[in-house]
């Protein structure tokens, strides 16, 4: 084998390693984080469903309204504050 392609052998091997350690070194920094994004991703993906469901999320609104309206009302406030800092918070981190 070339001293070249040697060299390349051994680099390619450093580099290796040091991503492995690094992805390591990010798993273990991130591990706390891992049960709270799993509950964000839980959201995420039943807001995309209502969404992709109109029928269904109209149907929920109806019977709460129906059932609770005081209850809907209050709802309704901290959805909306919710709604608001959600934004919020997207336009900061988005710059």
């Amino acid at each position: 084998m070339s001293a070249k392609l040697l060299e390349l052998a051994e680099r390619r091997a450093m580099l290796v390693s040091r991503a492995a350690a690094q992805r390591a070194e990010l798993a273990q920094a991130l591990s706390p984080w891992c049960g709270p994004l799993a509950v964000v991703d839980q959201g995420v993906s039943a807001l995309r469903y209502l969404w992709r469901q109109p029928v269904l999320l109209a149907g929920v609104v109806v019977c709460a309204a129906v059932l609770r309206p005081r209850r809907v009302i209050g709802w309704l406030r901290s959805g909306w504050l919710v709604w608001r800092a959600a934004l919020a918070v997207k336009r900061r981190l988005s710059g």
